[in-house]
């Protein structure tokens, strides 16, 4: 891994990178409905899709695709990116 990249907010990501969920910030029911979509820690996640504007954004996770509002979820997420 590029030391550059580390751990950075899933909203960052642009199409076409990966990562590691390392983290999940926020309270209740928002880490719930995260874990209910499968971001989990360990878990991988590519970015399939941005927005014009970046919001939303498309991920694949667990072999699904989701659509993640920024403020709502992405920026909740952590990853560590992976080549």
């Amino acid at each position: 891994m590029d030391k550059d990249q580390g751990v950075r907010k899933l909203s960052t990501l642009n199409v076409g990178d990966r990562g590691i969920v390392v983290n999940l910030a926020g309270k209740g029911a928002i880490i719930k409905r995260l874990i209910e979509m499968g971001l989990v820690r360990g878990e991988e996640v590519k970015v399939t899709d941005k927005s014009p504007l970046g919001d939303p954004i498309e991920v694949e996770v667990k072999g699904y695709r989701l659509s993640l509002r920024r403020k709502d979820e992405a920026d909740h997420v952590f990853v560590e990116v992976v080549d």
